[in-house]
C-alpha cells in the first residue's frame, strides 16, 4: 500500500510517524537537485524533539539528531528509496511501523522488512527510533557508507 493514501486514514502519533516517512521519501527524491544541503531535511526536523532525538540503526549505530543529519545528508544524494506500506501499530506513545524499503546506492539493490519503533514526546514530536531489519546479509560495498560510524558490536 502507499503511504501517502495510508497517511490520510490517521492522526496523531501514528499520523506523525507516517509523515516522518512520507518527508524522508520527499527529500530523498529532492536530494538529486541542485541546492541539496543539510537544510534540506528541515521539514523533517519539525516532526522531531531535536534535543532529546536519539536513532538506533540497523547496525545498532546510535545518533543524535545532528548526527543522523549529516549521515542523511551524504547517502540521499547516490540513494534512490521507497517503501511500501505493511502494518502500524499504535501503543500510545510508542509506534511500531512496518514497511518493505527498497534503496538502491550505485549498484547495490536491497529490498529489506523493516520495523521502525518510534518514541514520542507528549507534544508528538519525535525523540527516539529503533530500526530492526530483515535483510539479507550487505555487501562489504554497502558497509562503506558507514565509515566513521560507531557501530556497536
Amino acid at each position: 500500500m502507499n503511504l501517502r493514501d495510508i497517511r490520510d486514514q490517521h492522526s496523531g502519533n501514528v499520523r506523525t510517524v507516517l509523515d516522518y516517512a512520507v518527508t524522508t521519501k520527499d527529500i530523498v527524491d529532492s536530494a538529486k537537485r541542485p541546492g541539496f544541503s543539510s537544510e534540506s531535511w528541515n521539514p523533517l526536523r519539525d516532526l522531531i524533539a531535536v534535543d532529546e532525538f536519539v536513532r538506533v540503526g540497523n547496525f545498532k549505530e546510535v545518533m543524535s539528531w545532528d548526527d543522523y543529519v549529516a549521515f542523511l545528508t551524504g547517502w540521499a544524494p547516490s540513494a534512490d528509496w521507497d517503501c511500501t506500506f505493511k502494518r502500524v501499530t499504535d501503543s500510545g506513545d510508542v509506534i511500531f511501523l512496518e514497511l518493505e524499503e527498497r534503496s538502491s546506492i550505485g549498484d547495490f539493490d536491497s529490498v529489506v522488512n523493516s520495523l521502525s519503533v518510534y518514541e514520542l514526546t507528549p507534544e508528538g514530536k519525535v525523540r527516539h527510533i529503533d530500526v530492526y531489519l530483515q535483510m539479507a546479509l550487505p555487501s562489504p560495498d554497502l558497509l562503506k557508507g558507514y565509515e566513521g560510524v560507531d557501530i556497536s558490536q
